[in-house]
């Protein structure tokens, strides 16, 4: 079934897009996917760009796990179509060297309502955040490379909150 052309039986039904890329994400045609049709109420994107922190960045290298990457994001992407009753669910996500400016992660989900659609998108890109297998290092400024980026706190407890409800 092709997001948000028809209402489907459940969730089910819908399979996750998930990409895992070097190029840039074209946002706007990713929107365009989704809201083809007559039967989404709402969409809810969340796209992360990569910081300069305080201009000392000039790059972050993004590496992944081929082949595990993708199969992570989309057992993801299938809870979340399993939780909340949505026409589409897309995560992207960037490697290689992406610079300050540049998106790092696009998440997309679509539904008949917008609590659905808010929920399922915030589910995805915090399970995304501390789930799937990849790897951060810093490139400054200086030339200098900096070290591998650690997971923070704020992320699991992100994904934590989601356990109770």
């Amino acid at each position: 079934m092709t997001e948000g052309t028809a209402i489907p039986a459940s969730s089910a039904d819908i399979e996750p897009v998930v990409r895992i890329q070097a190029e840039n994400i074209d946002i706007a045609a990713e929107i365009a996917a989704m809201t083809g049709g007559g039967a989404v109420g709402g969409l809810v994107t969340f796209s992360g760009y990569c910081r300069d922190e305080g201009g000392r960045l000039a790059a972050l290298e993004l590496e992944h796990y081929p082949g595990m990457a993708e199969r992570e994001i989309a057992r993801i992407a299938r809870e979340t179509l399993a939780r909340w009753p949505l026409f589409g669910c897309r995560a992207i996500h960037r490697y290689g060297r992406v610079a300050p400016g540049e998106e790092i992660v696009f998440v997309a989900c679509s539904s008949a309502h917008r609590q659905a659609a808010f929920e399922a998108a915030s589910y995805l890109m915090d399970f995304l955040k501390t789930q799937a297998p990849f790897w951060k290092r810093e490139h400054l400024v200086d030339g200098s490379t900096g070290g591998w980026i650690e997971a923070k706190d704020t992320d699991d407890a992100a994904t934590d909150r989601w356990h109770r409800i």
